[in-house]
């Protein structure tokens, strides 16, 4: 495969491998396909540490492979839970797990050894955002540890499909919520800077940021972050072709 030619590169540096910032590595087809389950068999083989960010509960499919990664602390987990309001999330994320199951996810994760958090993402200003303290305590109550928040982001097509979901859904508080998020994209509906897309600027942000900073104190989360251990990493023998003359 593609991936196992590239972690055999003789100039490969290990470093860990982030699954799920573009796309979610669980969609439901991974059912059949198991796309995702075999690159975590691949990068167990090596001990390549990776990081996963999903919506699906899905993930619990994998706890035999990930809980011998996590014992050799090669494996981080973060569910993504958007708000705690059932019928909004299925409106919002009408085939994703729902906000409750990940939750369980969550505390079923921790309970085999896989040190999993949260992500409070996407935070929709006056959408989602007034539950962003109640997702952090429910999680923790699950056992998650640590914690992270990304503000609505609208890059390309997706700022027109979410005014559209907002005209459809959300008529009477369209114009406030893109009022909220322009104010905090320094007037525009999108920022694709690097150090700032992910948190906003501005009186809104910033009060996100605040309630985050505090919630996580009171948690104690994010209290510690050792990292996972690039160390390990060994190119098990080629299954097929030639051996290695040393």
């Amino acid at each position: 495969s593609l991936l196992e030619q590239e972690l055999r590169h003789r100039n490969y540096q290990c470093r860990p491998i982030a699954l799920g910032t573009n796309t979610d590595p669980y969609q439901p087809i991974e059912r059949q396909w198991r796309i995702s389950r075999q690159i975590l068999e691949m990068l167990a083989a090596f001990k390549h540490p990776v990081t996963i960010l999903t919506k699906s509960a899905l993930i619990e499919r994998d706890i035999d492979l990930l809980a011998p990664m996590a014992a050799a602390n090669l494996v981080q987990v973060h569910l993504s839970v958007t708000t705690l309001d059932t019928a909004l999330a299925r409106r919002l994320e009408p085939r994703a797990t729902a906000p409750l199951r990940r939750i369980a996810a969550i505390r079923k994760l921790n309970a085999a050894g896989i040190p999993t958090g949260v992500m409070v993402a996407p935070l929709i200003p006056l959408l989602t955002d007034a539950d962003m303290e109640a997702i952090l305590k429910a999680c923790v109550e699950a056992g998650a540890r640590s914690a992270g928040y990304v503000l609505l982001r609208l890059p390309l097509e997706v700022k027109d499909l979410f005014k559209e979901w907002l005209a459809i859904h959300e008529p009477l508080k369209a114009g406030h919520v893109m009022s909220l998020v322009r104010g905090a994209r320094d007037g525009r509906e999108n920022d694709p800077e690097f150090g700032s897309r992910m948190r906003g600027m501005g009186v809104f942000a910033d009060l996100i940021a605040q309630r985050f900073a505090r919630a996580c104190r009171q948690w104690n989360l994010n209290r510690s972050d050792p990292g996972l251990d690039t160390t390990q990493f060994r190119p098990p023998p080629p299954s097929r072709g030639q051996l290695a003359l040393f």
